[in-house]
């Protein structure tokens, strides 16, 4: 059975190479560079949640929360997911984004936006609605893919 909890040190390593897998994908995260062990420390520690989902010892995926802006608009979290290629299509990132919502309203926030989707992540993007995220519209072109095209981004919200 796969349990949700907070990451610890010891999940470091599993959790950079999954996070890194991700990010070589190049569909998903805006990011290009991949994370080290020494900058992962730093990232995770700063962020206001970050879970895991772990079964049978091994770490199968994850997530970060935190503010998605600052002052005024602080009250709003943002999360970002990561899911093990070899545990995919598992439920795993259902969990993980449930998991998400009960900590951002644990922490204080009132709404949980998602600034990226990239419109041609359909199983993100049929997760999210299916548990209740309303879509904001769509940003022409506001994701560039591994070959140099562009994509649409999709934002998300939900209340919680």
């Amino acid at each position: 059975m796969t349990e949700i909890r907070g990451y610890r040190q010891s999940d470091l390593d599993a959790m950079v190479s999954i996070w890194n897998e991700v990010v070589r994908g190049g569909i998903a995260f805006p990011q290009e560079e991949e994370l080290d062990l020494p900058r992962s420390r730093q990232f995770f520690a700063s962020q206001t949640h970050c879970g895991i989902a772990v079964e049978d010892g091994n770490v199968l995926g994850l997530y970060i929360l935190h503010p998605n802006n600052i002052g005024r608009c602080g009250h709003i979290a943002n999360s970002s997911y990561a899911v093990s290629s070899a545990a995919r299509n598992k439920g795993v990132g259902r969990l993980l984004v449930e998991d998400s919502l009960t900590q951002a309203k644990a922490h204080g926030f009132h709404l949980l936006q998602f600034n990226a989707v990239v419109e041609t992540n359909s199983a993100a993007r049929h997760l999210y609605e299916k548990l209740g995220f309303m879509q904001l519209g769509t940003i022409p072109g506001g994701f560039r893919m591994p070959d140099g095209t562009y994509v649409n981004i999709c934002p998300y919200y939900h209340e919680l």
